[in-house]
């Protein structure tokens, strides 16, 4: 089966020894997703997969045969800017801007574990539905690290859209 990456499908590559950041940047081409650490430390190549946040240079292409990738690249609806890329121009969420789409993409993969009730480490109580406070989304992306310091712009870009649309 094919791999779906923002909506096209796409052969797996031959060479099972491929990583999926590789694979997205040196064989289709979609430089948004980074290569940070390609250790898994730093978040830079966050992905979405079946809508699920994935470190893409831990990820064997192959693995993902038959499932739906989504990069950077695939969240903007035509020409209009994800509301989630909107906010972070808008919050000034980014400065060099190379941790940008994995911030992005892990922030709508986090709304998800969060809305299906997937509790973090300082999550009060695991009872009740998730309230995206400034220190649940701190803890939630703690993942995805920024060398730039533009922490608090990304955190207000955060609670501008995802954690808007929750607490609606």
């Amino acid at each position: 089966m094919p791999i779906t990456v923002n909506g096209a499908s796409v052969p797996v590559p031959a060479d099972p020894r491929v990583s999926l950041l590789d694979f997205l940047r040196e064989t289709l081409r979609l430089s948004g997703t980074k290569k940070g650490c390609n250790q898994g430390a730093c978040g830079a190549c966050t992905v979405l997969a079946d809508g699920e946040r994935i470190l893409s240079c831990l990820a064997l292409a192959v693995q993902y045969d038959g499932r739906a990738i989504t990069t950077i690249e695939g969240l903007a609806d035509d020409h209009d800017l994800h509301p989630l890329q909107a906010a972070f121009v808008d919050h000034d969420g980014f400065q060099c801007g190379y941790c940008t789409p994995g911030q992005i993409c892990s922030a709508i993969g986090m709304a998800s574990e969060a809305k299906r009730g997937v509790p973090s480490h300082v999550t009060a109580d695991l009872g009740a539905d998730t309230v995206l406070t400034r220190e649940e989304l701190q803890e939630r992306m703690s993942g995805n690290l920024c060398r730039c310091g533009a922490h608090n712009g990304i955190i207000e870009a955060i609670q501008a859209t995802v954690a808007k649309e929750m607490a609606a």
